[in-house]
């Protein structure tokens, strides 16, 4: 029998399969060796895309005669750094051996890693090897095996291949297409507005979709004008028994029946728009000269609501929450869950589902009993295996294989926890919130009491409302050991609404039947006014990211898109990281609030007069929804590319043959009072400009 290979995406990924395998391993050069086996490993990417050059010299030279750029075939090349073209020639030598009989493939389990894998063994020529694909959830010693044991061929994932291929070479022409095209038309316009040597006008299916998200965004909070509103409280008491007198607030609303039903004058149903109306309500009210009006109480009820856990993590949720709780950018998030991943202590982080898959709801018992050994859930863990609940998660709306397409939900493994000590304290927080989130679901919904209480004036009615939690359900596993108790408590009142609350309310309401006559003790004006959207924060837009279907609307394309989103929850992260670094984006390390950047705003308006599809959310989730039904198979790699070529060719031509230079460099001198403060480029890439007007000139009567 020949020899069996094992190719992971990363040296410590080989080192967990190796001791999964249990044998006796010696250690060479880029690889382990032992009796009949050998585990080795890429380092991320072996092999890219080559450049336009490598087709030929002259498409070195960036010039609109060699525009669109589209390769019958593409070319492909080892990544010429040293240590990775080292390896790669360490792996060929293997991949290719006759002694080589049978390769199971290790990287990741998704698009990502079926591409690295096949790039590398299409560039090393592998062929006559039977081929393995290990699809797994977790690094767990149990999980690697029985990856192995139900390793398919990997023809199995051809449709998954192609679509992997498909994803690069859709980057790699609209990057190489557009960018060149709008940098050849209009860098010479920013880079002299801006002060720089040069500029780039680089430009991406995704990227600059996300672009187009923050800096519409930013126009909108610019042209946003507040609008006053003048809302009415009363506060009205009653004495109880022992004479002492309970007093609570209430809003006012124009209800059916008020004298301001649907007026005008008001600020949707519980406000006016000028003050003046207020005060006329309260004149009203009070009837100054007459005998004072007598609040009574018009209804009380109560209203029992339940509050279900909420789904399990997947990327961009647990992305929105850190960012949220500890202030991170998402890039930092995704290092975390797999760091998390590396050290077996949670699943496999780049995955879109919120569920489990009904194979592991079967033996969801270990997670538990391995989460219940620490002191931290140990009590949690035992009440969950008391009621029984863990049995029945399978039954449940938290397991749904139909939810699931690579990975299902970021749940801990209930391993590894030789490795907690040696975690970063964000780390470990991260950690502890996936543990909880896991834990919340095999818990009952909490019950809350929703009091509600009327009081009409004069005919004019005002209400308040309380939530009284009655039982607290899951909420109890959810009070995390990084927060304090007031946070958590503005966290519960933002997600209810902001709901006003008063802490006598229940107890007044011990004492007040309907028709019960009231003290009205007076009434005030409370002034504020609208506010403009808020900014992307880095949780935020994950989130946008992911819901792409959010900013289309036609109904039905919004639903085919369903799932698709901008980008994949593997590259979000990065394609973020890439705007901040590209200086299109800032962000805020404390806030982690994005905006756009002068330089940004005007690659935008590039964009926007050019290839204005590029900015739209609806084309770059058609393209993410495209790629999902090739890797289906109900589309074909040809009908694809079809599309894609003639999408480029269509946008590069227009660039071409239009020019809006002159509207562009007024579009920029209006925005340029929104940026007092001059960009500072970094002189390695963005060195200030010396030339002069007469040059930019010479230079536009060139083009």
């Amino acid at each position: 029998m020949g020899k069996v290979v094992y190719i992971s995406e990363k040296p410590s990924v080989a080192q967990q399969f190796a001791d999964a395998l249990g044998l006796r391993f010696a250690r060479r050069e880029g690889y382990l060796e032992g009796q009949d086996t050998i585990v080795t490993w890429c380092l991320g990417h072996l092999v890219t895309m080559s450049y336009p050059e490598a087709y030929d010299p002259k498409l070195k030279k960036w010039s609109m005669d060699t525009l669109p750029f589209l390769p019958k075939e593409f070319k492909y090349e080892v990544i010429r750094d040293g240590g990775t073209k080292k390896q790669y020639e360490i792996v060929k030598k293997i991949l290719t051996s006759p002694e080589v009989e049978r390769i199971y493939i290790c990287t990741d389990s998704g698009r990502e890693g079926e591409y690295i894998y096949r790039l590398v063994a299409r560039q090393a020529g592998v062929k006559g090897k039977e081929e393995k694909r290990v699809w797994i959830d977790s690094q767990t010693k149990e999980e690697i095996l029985r990856g192995i044991r139900e390793a398919k061929d990997d023809s199995a994932y051809d449709h998954l291949g192609s679509a992997a291929y498909l994803r690069a070479k859709e980057d790699y022409l609209m990057g190489i297409n557009f960018s060149r095209a709008l940098t050849l038309k209009y860098r010479y316009p920013i880079q002299d507005f801006l002060g720089m040597d040069r500029c780039v006008i680089a430009v991406g299916r995704v990227m600059t979709c996300v672009l187009g998200i923050v800096v519409r965004r930013e126009r909108e909070i610019r042209a946003f004008v507040p609008t006053p509103f003048f809302r009415v409280t009363g506060t009205f008491g009653k004495t109880d028994l022992e004479g002492n007198l309970l007093t609570f607030p209430a809003d006012w609303s124009a209800v059916a029946g008020s004298r301001y039903f649907q007026s005008p004058k008001l600020y949707r149903d519980n406000g006016f728009l000028k003050r003046e109306d207020a005060e006329e309500l309260i004149q009203y009210l009070t009837a100054p000269g007459e005998p004072p009006a007598v609040p009574k109480v018009e209804s009380i009820s109560h209203k029992k609501e339940t509050r279900n856990p909420p789904t399990l993590y997947n990327l961009a949720e647990l992305q929105n929450d850190c960012s949220r709780y500890f202030k991170i950018s998402p890039d930092q998030t995704l290092a975390i869950a797999q760091e998390l991943y590396e050290k077996k202590l949670t699943t496999y982080p780049r995955t879109d589902a919120r569920v489990l898959s009904s194979a592991v709801a079967k033996v969801i018992d270990d997670n538990l009993k391995g989460v219940g050994s620490q002191p931290m859930f140990a009590p949690f863990v035992q009440q969950i295996l008391a009621s029984g609940t863990d049995k029945k998660i399978g039954k449940t709306k938290y397991t749904n294989d139909a939810m699931i397409t690579d990975h299902y939900a970021i749940i801990p493994t209930g391993q590894g926890f030789s490795a907690l000590r040696g975690l970063s304290p964000t780390s470990a927080k991260v950690y502890e919130l996936i543990v909880r989130r896991f834990l919340a679901i095999f818990y009952p919904p909490a019950i809350f009491d929703k009091i509600s209480l009327s009081v009409v004036v004069r005919g004019e009615h005002f209400g308040t409302s309380q939530k009284v939690l009655k039982d607290p359900g899951y909420l109890a596993v959810t009070e995390f050991s990084f927060r304090k108790k007031r946070d958590a408590e503005k966290d519960e009142e933002s997600e209810e609404g902001g709901e006003e609350k008063s802490a006598d309310l229940s107890k007044i309401l011990s004492h007040l039947k309907k028709g019960d006559e009231l003290l009205a003790k007076g009434y005030e004006i409370k002034e504020g006014q609208t506010q403009p959207p808020k900014r992307y924060n880095s949780g935020s837009m994950i989130l946008t990211m992911e819901n792409a279907g959010q900013f289309i609307e036609d109904e039905t394309l919004r639903e085919q898109i369903k799932g698709s989103g901008i980008g994949t929850s593997a590259t979000r992260a990065d394609i973020l990281k890439k705007l901040v670094t590209n200086r299109y984006l800032d962000l805020n390390g404390k806030t982690q609030i994005y905006t756009p950047t002068q330089l940004g705003e005007m690659i935008y308006d590039v964009c926007d007069c050019s290839i204005r599809s590029l900015l739209d959310p609806k084309l770059t989730a058609s393209w993410e929804m495209g790629l999902s039904r090739v890797a289906e198979g109900t589309v074909t790699e040809d009908e694809y590319m079809e599309k894609l070529e003639g999408f480029i060719q269509r946008r590069t031509d227009f660039v071409k043959q239009t020019n809006y230079t002159g509207p562009l460099r007024q579009q920029f001198e209006k925005e340029a009072a929104f940026y007092p403060k001059k960009m500072n480029f970094d002189k390695t890439r963005y060195a200030p400009s010396k030339r002069s007007g007469g040059t930019r000139k010479k230079r536009e009567a060139k083009t």
